[in-house]
């Protein structure tokens, strides 16, 4: 190998002497190697780098012994990465690729992990430099060798392949050199791999099914004889080790415990620290034919406060494996806790099995939570009925299909009059009385991702006859602050602007409501001064500025001041600790900063005003502090009101007679809020007929709560938009023109 590597420096300075004939003569007697100086000899440009080979950042070298010249990589220190980086364009045609070199390893010390040691990694891209498969095998070595030793391989290129990455590395590892010289890839018949490829696959499938089925006749077994796939998994033997932990169940380092209770055993995750992963992995095998299962167990959860991402909670994360051992790319979503239980409670879930899966991961864990416990007991996993879980499968895509609302370009000839507030009414620019009358559609208050609003504005003024549809969203997904979110924000103003667009094209108003708590802040204000300005000039849009102040006096609604804690009846059960401890203790600038703010962008367009005690009571107004709209079309004051709420004629009616009322949330739902005291939940079937009596015969603008099958209380039981029979059908017929007789106020 001297005496050739001699000669090609003789070669190299006879091309360059000689002239063009010669080198296209030396090029046709080349190996046909797709890398250009293979043997690292030539170096044309003198600058003491091999033509054609990629520089290391660090850890390489271009040395020579005895005339030949080959790289070296070497670590730089213990776990670092050293890696040499090339780009090999693929030409066309080009089915298989025969790898040959030489090496040299000394003073090898493999990292932490198996594969940190010397080895080849290559990927393919295609021309668009996306990543084609299969990856080639990364030729490695773990230990050093003996001098100099020559190694090839071979492998298949990608259909689609145009360029080869390749990387040579010293992958991690503790220390160690990795010595590379004469490296051909040359173009090889693809038919002969192929051939080797499928017969070793089938080889493996036969090896892997027969293996399975050992595995799943053992489960079914199983089954048989304890009802469950879960062994112990009531955490009560401890019987195999006795080691103080219950059999089959992997042992927590310093996060877990089998705890007692009176005579029942159960286990015990607790969080150590704020944002560590605790969790305990099993495996449970699956007999065959089983197309569903049930995983039911008990839980207690205590003192949980949840991590920096909305699924920073208490879950069990799911996952299926097939007969290969590789993960499936099914799963069921976690059942998941995010708030303390009160003590234990049972829960179960039921899921498909998809095609090919033979093991079902199971991982209960507290996911980067900041504090909390969770209690786990009695797991119990078994075949079910698949047949519901079908049937909801196809439901949810039916769903999913419907949900979708071609976007419209805006057709301005059929968009609605601009509104003015006229006394105690809102009238259109010809002077004509509007009595604004729809439903909320919500769902972007809560998600930004949430598309199946944009279906319910439709389907609220198409089918359920709206003129209006109030839409809640937050600033926050305005301008893409929630973990959710990777864009700014832009795809939920698209879907903001397609609400407005499609509603205004059906001639229909849309209120946007600002769904906050509390009392308004500054950030408040500046979301309005650039979204008003957006709108200013839009006849069809309304702005709802603040959606449900409470815990403050009139003062600080209107003009501002300190927000303290909260005390008395609080009905802010749904907001996270984190929200309602952002709810108290700051400087709120008031609700005619808002008013102030809108009115700077230059947008004359209606505004509303919710009152105090979540926006139930608006006495305040016509006493001293109404709102001032010296520039703008004016202002409705809004009203919300549900079936535990009184008063209704001395809260609203006073400041009906002077203003315009918008009852921006009304509702009543069958099933009973645990954070309003039961007895004072009436019957929607009393209440709800009165309520819209009491609506129609104040003409009060309104919009019931909620288009949306889990935002009580219920418009509607599923997204097929059936209507509850104890809300969404009155108020369907309402909006319909049914007249209801008031036969008494609350």
């Amino acid at each position: 190998m001297i005496f050739f590597h001699a000669q090609q420096r003789c070669l190299a300075m006879s091309l360059f002497l000689l002239g063009p004939f010669l080198l296209i003569a030396s090029a046709a007697a080349a190996p046909p190697s797709i890398v250009a100086n293979s043997g690292m000899e030539i170096d044309a440009d003198s600058d003491q780098w091999p033509d054609g080979w990629a520089r290391l950042k660090e850890g390489g070298s271009w040395q020579v012994e005895d005339g030949n010249h080959f790289l070296r990589l070497q670590s730089t220190a213990p776990g670092a990465m050293v890696m040499l980086y090339q780009e090999i364009g693929i030409p066309a045609g080009v089915e298989a690729i025969e790898m040959t070199w030489r090496q040299r390893v000394t003073g090898l010390q493999v990292g932490k992990q198996s594969w940190f040691d010397a080895r080849f990694l290559m990927e393919f891209l295609d021309p668009a430099r996306e990543k084609v498969t299969p990856t080639p095998r990364a030729p490695s070595s773990r230990k050093d060798t003996d001098g100099w030793v020559e190694k090839s391989t071979q492998f298949l290129v990608p259909e689609g392949a145009r360029t080869l990455k390749f990387m040579p590395c010293l992958f991690q590892v503790n220390a160690g050199s990795f010595d590379l010289d004469d490296i051909v890839l040359k173009p090889i018949p693809g038919g002969p791999l192929r051939e080797a490829a499928a017969v070793a696959a089938a080889a493996l499938q036969a090896k892997l099914a027969a293996q399975a089925s050992q595995r799943q006749a053992k489960a079914a077994a199983a089954l048989e004889a304890e009802g469950s796939l879960i062994s112990n998994g009531d955490f009560e033997t401890d019987v195999k080790k006795a080691d103080g932990w219950p059999d089959h169940w992997g042992q927590l380092k310093d996060a877990g415990s089998w705890e007692t209770e009176g005579d029942n055993h159960f286990l015990r995750m607790k969080s150590p620290t704020p944002g560590k992963l605790v969790m305990v992995y099993r495996t449970f095998d699956i007999p065959a034919g089983t197309a569903a299962l049930e995983l039911s167990w008990k839980q207690r959860v205590t003192g949980l406060k949840k991590g920096a991402m909305p699924w920073f909670d208490a879950r069990i994360m799911l996952e299926f494996m097939g007969v290969d051992g590789k993960k499936l790319g099914q799963k069921p979503s976690p059942p998941y806790t995010q708030k303390d239980t009160d003590g234990w409670v049972e829960k179960s879930k039921s899921f498909l099995v998809p095609e090919g899966a033979l093991t079902l991961a199971m991982m209960p864990s507290l996911f980067q939570v900041q504090a909390g416990t969770l209690d786990l007991d009695d797991f119990v996993l078994k075949p079910t009925d698949p047949a519901p879980l079908f049937a909801a499968a196809e439901k949810r895509a039916a769903e999913v299909q419907a949900r979708y609302v071609a976007p419209e370009e805006p057709n301005r000839a059929n968009w609605p009059l601009e509104l003015k507030v006229v006394g105690n009414r809102l009238h259109d620019t010809n002077g004509k009385e509007v009595w604004l009358q729809g439903v909320n559609a919500g769902g972007l208050e809560t998600l930004p991702q949430d598309k199946q609003a944009i279906k319910s504005v439709v389907v609220a003024i198409d089918d359920w006859k709206a003129n209006c549809v109030r839409v809640p969203m937050k600033e926050s997904f305005w301008y893409g602050e929630s973990p959710y979110q990777n864009d700014g924000g832009k795809e939920y103003r698209e879907t903001l602007d397609q609400i407005i667009t499609l509603a205004a094209n059906r001639g229909a108003y849309v209120v946007i409501d600002l769904h906050r708590f509390r009392a308004p802040r500054q950030e408040h204000a500046d979301f309005w001064k650039e979204f008003a300005g957006l709108y200013k000039d839009h006849p069809a849009v309304l702005f709802d500025l603040f959606n449900e102040p409470h815990g403050i006096s009139w003062e600080v609604w209107r003009n501002g001041g300190f927000v303290s804690e909260k005390s008395g009846t609080d009905e802010s059960a749904f907001l996270t600790d984190e929200e309602k401890k952002k709810n108290q203790g700051y400087e709120s600038i008031g609700m005619q900063a808002l008013v102030d703010a809108v009115r700077s962008s230059g947008a004359k367009n209606v505004v509303i005003a919710g009152g105090v005690f979540w926006c139930n009571d608006l006495s305040g107004v016509v006493n001293g502090h109404a709102l001032k709209d010296p520039t703008g079309n004016g202002i409705m004051y809004s009203w919300h009101t549900y079936n535990w709420h009184t008063g209704w004629e001395a809260k609203v009616l006073p400041t009906a007679e002077k203003h315009p009322i918008f009852l921006g949330e009304v509702g009543a739902d069958i099933h009973k809020m645990n954070f309003i005291p039961l007895e004072d939940q009436e019957d929607p079937y009393t209440w709800v007929p009165d309520m819209l009596g009491f609506i129609q015969k104040h003409r009060l603008n309104w919009t019931g709560w909620c288009l949306h099958p889990g935002a009580t209380p219920l418009l509607i039981s599923d997204w097929s938009y059936t209507p509850t029979p104890y809300w969404g059908v009155f108020a369907k017929e309402a909006l319909s023109g049914k007249q209801f007789e008031l036969k008494r106020t609350r």
